[in-house]
Order: structure tokens, then C-alpha cells, then sequence
């Protein structure tokens, strides 16, 4: 799930949330949106392999 910053920048968080904190996982913030997203296929990846 990848929303944009307020700075600009694009921040991917995990699908599910953290059931301590009620929220969810950052996994990196990127300058440009095909950075996050790129990044996010690489999780999904390995997530599976």
C-alpha cells in the first residue's frame, strides 16, 4: 500500500495491520512512485520465494 508524503515523497506500508500497535508497517519511503512500487514487487516477490 503506497501513499504519497506530504514532503512529496511515496512511503510503502504493509497491507496488514501490526494488532499491537494498530498500525501498519512502514517498508521504506522513496522519492519517485515507480521506486515504491518497484519495491513493493520485489516484497511480493520474496515474500513467496
Amino acid at each position: 500500500m503506497i501513499r504519497k508524503l506530504k514532503s512529496g515523497k511515496y512511503r510503502l506500508y504493509s497491507r496488514k495491520k501490526n494488532p499491537k500497535t494498530n498500525k501498519r508497517r512502514n517498508l521504506g519511503t522513496f522519492d519517485t512512485l515507480e521506486g515504491a512500487q518497484k519495491h513493493e514487487q520485489d516484497v511480493q516477490y520474496f515474500k513467496r520465494h
